[in-house]
């Protein structure tokens, strides 16, 4: 894994920005309830946004994304472990 250029012209990152502080998924279980954006605009008016994840939207924990990188890997796997299932009579 790269780690990211500290480069100004390369993105929008500011210097004075210091992300090293910061902790990675520290509100990861409040986004997958559901989470409210409020958008406080320069003409003094207030946008509320709510964001819900889909119907069946899964999330993977981390140990797991990293034997799977895509939507397709993680269902041929499950696919075949459905193969598995005795099926009822």
């Amino acid at each position: 894994m790269k780690k990211a250029k500290n480069n100004t012209e390369d993105n929008d990152i500011l210097p004075e920005y210091d992300f090293r502080i910061g902790v990675r998924g520290k509100h990861y279980k409040e986004y997958r309830q559901g989470h409210t954006v409020t958008i406080h605009k320069t003409d003094k008016t207030t946008v509320v946004q709510h964001f819900k994840l889909e119907e069946g939207a899964i999330f993977l924990e981390p140990d797991i994304r990293e034997y799977f990188s895509d939507s397709e890997s993680v269902n041929k796997v499950l696919r075949s472990l459905i193969e598995l299932i005795p099926k009822k009579s």
